[in-house]
């Protein structure tokens, strides 16, 4: 399968910072590629950088088969950009922000306006669009800025922290739409500061720091190189925290934590051990309210990976 978009060993610097060093994105047609980092690690640099808004000092980067140094003007029609914030005309209303995108993008008056109810519509907002953008609540701009990008239908979408500012409630709203694109077929390069964002909608993560790439798997993938799987048992009686752990070291056969708030956790390098503890409680006669096996949250991943997640002074691009 050919890539939507590939990056090999881009270079940025901003006098004496290197905000790239070397770093290679690649995504297939119809997928979500997260991309994680720190502040200042150099994401939405990358996207600069693939969006043709800037010019890497190094390295090759290839939009929908287009060269972005060769032909920026025919990428930028394959494309659409959402930024960390709305960048929609207040003044005017929904549908007249997206009639102008379209216009811009020399479609008829016709298909503009078509094309802008047709996207009111699939965003929620047709009820809306006669109204001025200054009254849209924050999720309704951000859903308005997303349909803006989507205007001139392109094959590669790029998000940078698209949610940011939204409650969950908004969040999940434009992760849904999120997966609706990327399942019509459109590819989506994604930069968040939410790992449960990353974890929800990314087919494939790029880790990012200090303008490097440290990290590149599947979400799973991921998950697995921080650590082997937990073991969580949660003793409907707090009293039997104390016989919980005995099964769990003797079914893990290595040492248990002393438990904490009633539960026991311990790592495991196998499933069947797993088993062995869902044996062991039931033959102790164990009642527990919680009985999980867990792989590293993405936090952890995030953390483990970027020594502690730590900003740097630079400006995160």
């Amino acid at each position: 399968m050919s890539a939507a978009f590939e990056a090999e060993g881009l270079v940025k610097r901003f006098g004496r910072t290197t905000a790239l060093d070397g770093v290679d994105l690649r995504a297939e047609r119809g997928s979500v590629l997260g991309v994680l980092g720190p502040n200042g690690a150099g994401k939405t640099t990358a996207i600069r950088v693939l969006a043709t808004l800037l010019r890497a000092d190094a390295g090759r980067a290839v939009v929908d088969g287009v060269d972005v140094a060769r032909d920026p003007v025919s990428v930028r029609r394959r494309i659409g950009l959402t930024g960390q914030y709305a960048t929609v005309d207040e003044d005017l209303s929904g549908a007249e922000n997206l009639v102008l995108f379209g216009r811009l993008l020399d479609l008829s008056t016709l298909d503009a306006r078509a094309r802008a109810a047709r996207l009111l519509d699939r965003f929620g907002l047709a009820d809306a669009g006669g109204r001025r953008a200054s009254t849209y609540s924050g999720g309704m701009r951000r859903r308005l800025d997303l349909a803006a990008s989507l205007v001139g239908t392109p094959a590669v979408l790029f998000l940078d922290e698209p949610t940011t500012g939204l409650d969950p409630g908004r969040r999940e709203e434009l992760w849904q739409t999120i997966r609706s694109l990327a399942d019509d077929g459109t590819t989506v390069l994604l930069t968040t500061q939410y790992l449960e964002e990353a974890d929800a909608l990314a087919d494939e993560i790029t880790v990012i720091d200090e303008g490097r790439v440290i990290a590149h798997d599947t979400p799973a993938g991921l998950k697995q190189q921080a650590g082997g799987q937990t073991v969580v048992v949660r003793p409907r009686d707090p009293a039997h925290a104390g016989a919980a752990a005995e099964v769990v070291a003797r079914a893990t056969g290595g040492p248990v934590a002393a438990p904490r708030g009633g539960v026991v956790t311990t790592s495991v390098e196998d499933e069947r051990e797993f088993a062995a503890v869902v044996q062991g409680l039931e033959g102790a006669g164990v009642a527990v309210t919680e009985l999980a096996l867990r792989l590293p949250s993405l936090d952890e991943v995030f953390l483990s990976l970027t020594d502690g997640g730590r900003t740097t002074p630079k400006e995160d691009a």
